[in-house]
C-alpha cells in the first residue's frame, strides 16, 4: 500500500514539473532580442549619401579631406529610443572598412543620443554633447570616470545575422536596441529644424579626430544639426583640443590628438565655418 501511494505521489510530481516547465516555455518564447519599428528619421540612402560626401569618396572613391588615415568608414544612426535606424559603409564591400567599427559606430550613436537635450524647460534650449566632449571626465579622476564601461553592448544585436548584410537595409542591428557607451570622436545628436533631438549619428573607421570630423559633416548634410547649444566656443559639440602635457583639460570636455596636431586643429576650427550647425546647419 505505501509502495503503490507511494509511486502515485512521484508520477504526479512528475507531471506537475513538466508541466511547469511547459507553461514557462510558453511564457517565456522569446528566442533573440526583441525588434521595433525605428523612427524614420533618415532612410539607408540618405545615411549612405551623406557619409560618403563627408569621407570625401562622392567624387574618386578616395576618402580625403579630414586628417586622418583616409580609410572608408560606418555610420549608425540611431532614433530617440536608441533603436538602429540604419547602417551603411562607404566602401564597395563590408570588409572594405574595419569590421570593429561597425559595432563602434552604434555605440556613438547611442552615446550621443543618451547624453544630449533638446528644451527641457524656460530658459534651457537644450545641450548637444558629441563623444568627443565626453573624453577628458571619463579619464581616471575624471568626474564621469567609469561611464565608459555602464550600459554594455547587446551583443546579440551586434553580432546577429548574416554578415554579408551588414552595412545595409537587412543589417540585424536595424530595428533592435544596441545599447553601448563610448567617449571618443564620432558621436553626434541629431537635431531637427525646430531644434528637436530627434536621434543621433555615430561614425568610425579612421582616428578618433577623423571620426569627429566626418561624424559633424555627416550630420550637416543630413540636414539635422541644428544644434542648441554645446560645451565648444560658440554654442557647439566642436571637439575641444586643450589637453596639455599633463594631461589636464582646461574646459574639462577636451579630447587628445591623434596624429597631426596641426591639421587635425585646422580641420576642427574650419567645421563650424564651412558645415555651420545652429538654425543655418538644418
Amino acid at each position: 500500500m505505501h509502495t503503490r501511494r507511494g509511486w502515485w505521489r512521484l508520477a504526479i510530481g512528475t507531471v506537475a514539473l513538466v508541466s511547469g516547465v511547459g507553461a514557462c516555455n510558453d511564457d517565456n518564447s522569446v528566442s533573440g532580442p526583441p525588434s521595433f519599428t525605428p523612427v524614420p528619421i533618415v532612410t539607408q540612402d540618405q545615411l549612405k549619401a551623406a557619409l560618403a560626401q563627408a569621407v570625401g569618396v562622392s567624387a574618386d572613391g578616395v576618402p580625403d579631406g579630414n586628417a586622418g588615415l583616409t580609410l572608408n568608414m560606418w555610420a549608425t544612426v540611431v532614433d530617440t529610443a536608441g533603436i538602429v535606424v540604419a547602417v551603411v559603409y562607404t566602401g564597395a564591400k563590408e570588409g572594405d572598412q574595419w569590421q570593429g567599427s561597425r559595432i563602434i559606430s552604434a555605440q556613438k550613436a547611442n552615446t550621443a543620443m543618451n547624453f544630449s537635450l533638446d528644451a527641457a524647460y524656460s530658459g534651457f534650449s537644450g545641450l548637444a554633447l558629441s563623444t568627443a566632449n565626453l573624453y577628458s571626465a571619463t579619464q581616471p579622476g575624471g568626474s564621469l570616470f567609469g561611464l565608459q564601461e555602464a550600459n554594455p553592448i547587446n551583443e546579440d544585436v551586434a553580432y546577429g545575422g548574416d554578415i554579408a548584410n551588414y552595412g545595409t537595409a537587412k543589417d540585424f542591428m536595424i530595428g533592435r536596441r544596441i545599447g553601448g557607451t563610448n567617449v571618443f570622436g564620432g558621436g553626434f545628436p541629431l537635431y531637427d529644424a525646430a531644434g528637436n533631438l530627434v536621434g543621433a549619428v555615430g561614425v568610425s573607421g579612421d582616428t578618433s579626430c577623423a571620426d569627429h570630423a566626418i561624424g559633424w559633416k555627416t550630420r550637416f548634410y543630413l540636414n539635422l544639426a541644428n544644434v542648441p547649444g554645446g560645451v565648444a566656443p560658440g554654442g557647439t559639440d566642436n571637439i575641444i583640443y586643450d589637453i596639455d602635457g599633463t594631461g589636464h583639460s582646461a574646459s574639462g570636455f577636451g579630447h587628445p590628438h591623434c596624429l597631426d596636431a596641426a591639421a587635425e586643429s585646422a580641420v576642427a576650427d574650419d567645421l563650424p565655418v564651412s558645415f555651420p550647425v545652429g538654425a543655418g546647419g538644418a
